[in-house]
């Protein structure tokens, strides 16, 4: 079974918020997951528990490395 996400990151309190969405992007790609990278979000499909750790990590990091941020995340019913 797979899931996907859809994740926006809207850095809120930067000059170039490029920068931060590209570190993120880069991140990102240490984990098992097919990525997607859309116009303004990302689309990430993995394993249920995968996917899940991913939200959580990201969310963890941009709390860390961020002022001020939106974070957005839509879950697509399973794939079988």
């Amino acid at each position: 079974m797979k899931t996907i996400a859809q994740l926006t990151y809207i850095p809120l309190s930067e000059e170039d918020p490029r920068e931060k969405v590209q570190d993120l992007l880069e991140h990102l790609a240490q984990y098992d997951v097919e990525i997607e990278v859309g116009y303004l979000s990302t689309t990430i499909i993995g394993a249920p528990k995968t996917v899940f750790e991913v939200i959580e990590d990201l969310y963890d990091t941009m709390a860390m490395e961020s002022e001020k941020f939106r974070f957005h995340v839509e879950l697509l019913s399973p794939e079988k």
